[in-house]
């Protein structure tokens, strides 16, 4: 990536008005043409949304996408859709206990509601917060409950493909569980045993930066430093690591760009939500001072490894071991190329990266200005273009709000619209939520405010 040091949020306001005309149309197109009986819309095709997938994990992001709306521009008309989706269609995510995607329905909906009433967005409605809560804490609950112990007592919330799998995905989802427990709620099990959330957040949120991420200390033939691994694999039987994996990336062996998106943007909100608790809470869970050390390298040593691996524009391919890349030489010294002959880029996971960016220059901003400096940067220029062709979606047929995301290129579900090229063109909701949160943040940035947190 080529950072630009002088990028000011300021000189994105051109772009960030654009983003939120065309995000507020294309929102009320969906919400009039989508039929909630087909399921869930998922990604876009010939720039119509439909649904694929493995489980219902985008309905808050669509909904999300509304209330985020509403945050952004004031129009009421916006935040009354958000809400009246979130009551009458969310709750079966609240209790769904197949899915490792707690933190992306709930937090997205009930949590971004409750969120608006903390900071006076919308008048204090003591039933409304009531439900908003009553949904978080349970929600924070049945996502912990999906564990799997390990050798050394420890555990990890496992993914939807089992007890053995451990996805990078779900760091994002410890959101949940954070906000249930500072709701003072917790996970009740057998003969009425009391486990704290936080203590599982801590968990898994070590148990992430141990087995998925690479720091170059010779676990295998490929331990780059700040490699990403979609998934590691554990023997359920003695709790035992087993070997790396992926579901949605090339190989165990190369990054999927998505996956290591997911764990900046989680490593820069846990940093900001754990320094935020008082020292009492983690008394019998984890040495504060030491964990935030972990976060803080796992957080720095990804970040480096994507500005490394990204186009000068700031968009990564979307597996840094494809093999088309090598008909690409050069591929990450030129801004990105949509329309090539050989891979897709990711706008998805630039959207999701960029935030990442910017929570982690602002939590270093008192302890090494250079660094907090150079993170920040970083994220302005993603998002300078990600909010402009031919990232952003101006077509008014065109469902999407940022093109060129890719679902999951392993299985051939993307859209190629031409034949002899790569899938490019096409919108996902995970992709258009994160951009409208980045767009959100780098407005508040803007204005000279601290930007949202989700525990706000």
């Amino acid at each position: 990536m080529r950072i630009e040091t002088a990028l000011r949020p300021k000189d994105l306001r051109p772009q960030l008005k654009r983003f939120f005309e065309l995000s507020g149309r294309k929102i009320l197109d969906l919400q009039k043409k989508w039929d909630p009986a087909n399921g869930t819309p998922v990604f876009t095709v010939r720039g119509r949304y439909t649904t694929r997938g493995w489980t219902e994990w985008t309905q808050g992001f669509q909904y999300g996408c509304q209330l985020l709306q509403f945050e952004a521009t004031g129009e009421k008309r916006f935040y009354e859709l958000g809400l009246k989706n979130t009551i009458e269609r969310m709750a079966e995510h609240v209790s769904h206990i197949g899915v490792h995607d707690h933190g992306f329905n709930n937090v997205s909906t009930y949590g971004n509601i409750r969120r608006f009433m903390n900071t006076g967005r919308v008048k204090e409605n003591a039933d409304l917060r009531a439900f908003c809560e009553l949904a978080v804490k349970t929600s924070g609950a049945v996502q912990a409950a999906r564990w799997t112990k390990l050798v050394d007592g420890t555990g990890y919330i496992h993914s939807f493909n089992g007890p053995h799998s451990l996805f990078s995905d779900t760091i994002r989802s410890l959101r949940a569980l954070a906000l249930a427990h500072t709701l003072g709620h917790a996970l009740m099990g057998e003969n009425d045993e009391r486990v704290s959330l936080l203590k599982r957040l801590v968990e898994h949120l070590d148990n992430t930066l141990a087995f998925n991420v690479y720091y170059g200390k010779g676990r295998d033939t490929w331990d780059v430093p700040g490699r990403v691994v979609h998934e590691s694999i554990f023997n359920v039987t003695d709790g035992r690591y087993r070997c790396p994996s992926t579901q949605q990336g090339y190989s165990p062996f190369s990054t999927w760009t998505r996956g290591l998106a997911w764990v900046l943007a989680g490593c820069g909100e846990q940093l900001e939500f754990l320094s935020a608790l008082p020292e009492r809470s983690f008394k019998g869970v984890a040495d504060r001072k030491a964990l935030l050390k972990r976060v803080e390298r796992g957080a720095r040593v990804t970040a480096e490894f994507l500005i490394a691996h990204t186009c000068t524009d700031g968009i990564p391919m979307w597996d840094t071991g494809a093999p088309g890349l090598a008909h690409m030489p050069g591929v990450y010294t030129k801004p990105s190329q949509p329309r090539n002959p050989y891979e897709p880029v990711d706008s998805s996971a630039a959207a999701i990266a960029a935030q990442g960016y910017l929570r982690l220059g602002e939590f270093l901003k008192s302890k090494d200005k250079k660094a907090s400096q150079r993170y920040r940067q970083a994220g302005l220029t993603m998002a300078r273009t990600l909010f402009s062709p031919p990232y952003l979606s101006d077509a008014p047929n065109h469902q999407g709000l940022l093109l060129h995301s890719i679902y999951h290129q392993p299985r051939g579900w993307d859209h190629a619209p031409e034949k002899g090229r790569a899938p490019y063109g096409e919108s996902s909701l995970w992709g258009d939520y994160h951009a409208m949160e980045l767009a959100v943040m780098v407005r508040q940035l803007d204005a000279g405010k601290r930007f949202f947190r989700f525990f706000d």
